[in-house]
């Protein structure tokens, strides 16, 4: 049968098992193949003259992208709503390219102090060693506080919602008219929500980022970065895409592709079961606060409700007062909650946090510890249990 070309009339689900492969180009094969390259033929020397690394979806180099990181690029950017989208080594790389791609020595960067910490690395570590200042801000400022703070010098406004760790919401289309109205670029990650749950471009940002490692891939075996972008800002990403040479490798690129089948379905199933445990956290004695937009009680809820059409599987538990040893006591033999960096793939995580390490204009009291929980696809009646009995031994070490 054939493959339909304007997949843009059909609904995201149906479009998400049709975007980033063509079977007609391929001897009707299902998936786009996997494509290992890194030296590419021409048939002439015209050709190779005119060969353009610039041109969408043009083979000219193994690094500039192959057919399988181009599906994967354009189905990324068409669910996401963007002009173009790049993939990269990492979502750290990711984010690396989208601030180099806006800054040089003597700009200056407003960056969300609840950002994912390797962003904030960068920002105090890489950029400032080459002369670009960072200014970190509340992440519960409002819009007006954030401009307060810019500088003449200001060509990023770096943005996260909900913010890593202690999951703040920020009002991004306010912010995104604050930002343009001073002449900055606005950037956002998107790795909690997904490009099925948050369309930033209908919310006024400039360029999204995606630790693409997590629900895109779905399954814990890749490491993967996207930036998509608007039409305006795409020329400044392909540059530091092409300067910083991070490529993806085209195994994972395919990995990526196979992973965004099943991302509507795995959301679902994510977001449902993460509410789950997060309603039965709330009502647990030891907990303090459990830190999820989508609970109506929730600081940032109106504008979760406003600007989301679904949430993760991601969340934050503060526990009242307890010693180290307790939260090891909890954390330690979990049976189905793995501990370990990263989040997205069908297990379920849990690993401490400590939020007021890495802040410097939103306070978190380190007294109360945290806890960073990412809701897999097990059985949410098993998860409970297990956690039942962590709580068990965390009341028994104190």
């Amino acid at each position: 049968m054939p493959h339909p070309k304007d997949t843009g009339r059909f609904r995201p689900d149906t479009r998400l098992s049709l975007l980033g492969r063509d079977p007609d180009k391929f001897d009707g094969v299902v998936n786009t193949p996997v494509y290992h390259a890194s030296t590419v033929l021409f048939p002439s020397v015209a050709a190779l003259k005119g060969g353009n690394r610039k041109e969408p979806g043009k083979t000219f180099y193994g690094r500039h992208g192959t057919p399988t990181t181009f599906a994967l690029q354009d189905a990324v950017a068409a669910m996401e709503g963007a002009h173009a989208s790049f993939v990269f080594s990492s979502g750290k790389a990711a984010v690396l390219a989208a601030l180099l791609a806006f800054v040089k020595a003597g700009d200056h960067v407003m960056m969300v102090d609840s950002a994912y910490g390797p962003s904030r690395g960068l920002a105090a570590g890489l950029l400032k060693r080459f002369g670009v200042e960072t200014t970190f801000y509340d992440p519960l400022a409002d819009p007006a506080a954030i401009g307060a703070q810019m500088k003449p010098s200001t060509k990023v406004v770096y943005t996260e919602a909900p913010g890593s760790l202690t999951f703040e919401m920020q009002d991004l289309p306010a912010i995104a008219e604050m930002a343009h109205a001073a002449g900055a670029v606005v950037i956002t990650d998107n790795t909690w929500a997904s490009p099925l749950y948050c369309d930033p471009f209908k919310l006024g940002v400039d360029v999204s980022v995606q630790a693409g490692t997590k629900y895109i891939v779905g399954h814990s075996d890749a490491m993967l970065g996207v930036v998509s972008a608007t039409e305006a800002a795409t020329p400044a990403i392909q540059q530091a895409f092409e300067d910083l040479g991070a490529c993806a490798g085209p195994d994972d690129c395919y990995l990526a592709l196979r992973g965004m089948r099943t991302l509507s379905v795995r959301l679902a199933r994510h977001q449902e079961t993460g509410l789950t445990l997060a309603r039965w956290f709330a009502a647990r004695p030891e907990v303090a606060r459990v830190l999820h937009p989508a609970l109506p009680d929730d600081p940032g809820h109106s504008i979760w409700k406003r600007d989301f059409t679904g949430a993760s599987g991601l969340f934050g538990v503060v526990l009242n007062p307890i010693s180290e040893d307790a939260v090891a006591a909890f954390l330690d033999d979990m049976e189905l909650f793995g501990m370990g960096y990263s989040w997205g793939g069908y297990e379920s995580l849990m690993i401490p946090t400590w939020p007021h390490t890495a802040r410097e204009t939103s306070a978190w009291d380190p007294a109360s510890p945290c806890i960073r929980v990412h809701a897999g696809l097990e059985d949410p009646a098993d998860l409970i249990a297990d956690l039942e009995a962590g709580f068990v031994r965390l009341n028994a070490a104190e």
